[in-house]
């Protein structure tokens, strides 16, 4: 199969959809690699290293995309990447199409089959290719915050550990999942006063067994969520359902109880995020104030560890790459359950139902799509 990799063009976006590793397994199992030049320098990979393991090299995405029968890529294809796309083709990348329906439209006018990193699933029941994007953006977050949080930025000049005599801050993560948890330790770690609020108890009691003593937790009513809000100088939002738009938690009154300088990191902007006054940003220009709270939203924050991001990410898509590659989109979803959860898009029509939920559009399940 004709597998392609092109140069991410969202803003600061440095990641790569195939590192060299994952480009030398696809040619040992016979395939044509295809890359455009220069996609992998901004996580330290140059197109020689992919020349190295038997991939070509594409002098632009036009390329890529008339060539590729399989295109692989981090972030969701941008206007001119969609237009691109054409009937037959796959794209295996992030989608986060609930809170973005002119995406969601081109891709269904494509005739493409769209394979979505963040809904492909796991026997334990989670998103193995959200996971590592998770973990890098909830160890960001705090440190992301921390930025905010200084005067210099807007923020209420509080240090996130304090200091002998002086109290530290007061950091509310909502969500107990991959992210809120790597945030939370992060956080206490700087020293921060931290709580964790959640509706699972037990994941609220498998967070007390794994770090007790770090950080408090809590059940995320109502009440406790707004008493912590109004007292804290930084609230992370971690929340997630699965390809469904994030529910809005935090409301704009609710940040009319905070102190002024507070900040809010919304982790969950890709999916539309948690905060009511959420709207994504760049990592150019990642801050914005509403009511004197200053957010943080930048829509893909682990860009911003390019590295490490991309060296996570390929170790956990390669198995999938590998089994799309070797037995094309339709076997490979057909014998793989999990595979099959990440079709969001086939030949026309909406295949996964939380998608169809948020945007008000009519959708079939993946095994309608494969005739199962």
């Amino acid at each position: 199969m004709k597998v392609g990799c092109v140069k991410e063009i969202k803003p600061q976006e440095f990641r790569v959809g195939l590192t060299p590793e994952a480009a030398h397994e696809l040619v040992g199992h016979g395939h044509d690699v295809l890359i455009e030049a220069g996609a992998g320098v901004g996580s330290g990979f140059e197109d020689a290293d992919y020349v190295a393991v038997g991939a070509r090299i594409a002098q632009d995405a036009a390329q890529i995309f008339a060539e590729a029968e399989l295109v692989v890529k981090v972030k969701e294809p941008q206007p001119a990447e969609r237009k691109m796309l054409r009937p037959g083709q796959v794209l295996f990348a992030y989608l986060h199409l609930a809170p973005d329906p002119a995406q969601t439209q081109d891709l269904l006018a494509s005739g493409a089959t769209c394979i979505a990193f963040e809904t492909v699933t796991d026997r334990a029941g989670g998103l193995p290719l959200l996971a590592p994007m998770s973990e890098v953006a909830g160890k960001l977050a705090p440190q992301m915050g921390a930025w905010a949080l200084q005067k210099a930025n807007g923020g209420r000049g509080v240090l996130m550990g304090g200091v002998p005599g002086v109290a530290p801050a007061k950091v509310v993560v909502i969500g107990g999942g991959v992210v809120g948890t790597h945030a939370a330790r992060v956080a206490a770690g700087m020293g921060a006063d931290v709580t964790v609020l959640d509706r699972s108890l037990p994941r609220l009691r498998q967070l007390d067994d794994l770090f007790g003593g770090q950080f408090r937790t809590g059940y995320s009513s109502g009440k406790l969520l707004a008493d912590l809000v109004a007292e804290a100088d930084m609230v992370v939002g971690a929340v997630l359902i699965p390809g469904a738009a994030a529910p809005k938690l935090v409301t704009r009154a609710m940040l009319g109880t905070m102190k002024p300088g507070a900040v809010v990191v919304d982790v969950a902007i890709d999916q539309g995020g948690c905060f009511e006054t959420s709207h994504a940003t760049t990592h150019q220009d990642p801050i914005y104030e509403v009511d004197g709270i200053i957010h943080y939203c930048v829509a893909n924050m682990p860009g911003a560890a390019a590295r490490t991001a991309t060296l996570s990410l390929g170790n956990a898509t390669l198995p999938f790459v590998l089994a799309l590659a070797d037995k094309g989109w339709q076997r490979a979803c057909t014998e793989d359950p999990h595979l099959r959860a990440g079709l969001n898009v086939h030949a026309g029509q909406l295949t996964c139902p939380p998608v169809g939920a948020a945007l008000g559009l009519p959708t079939i399940t993946p095994e309608q799509a494969l005739g199962l």
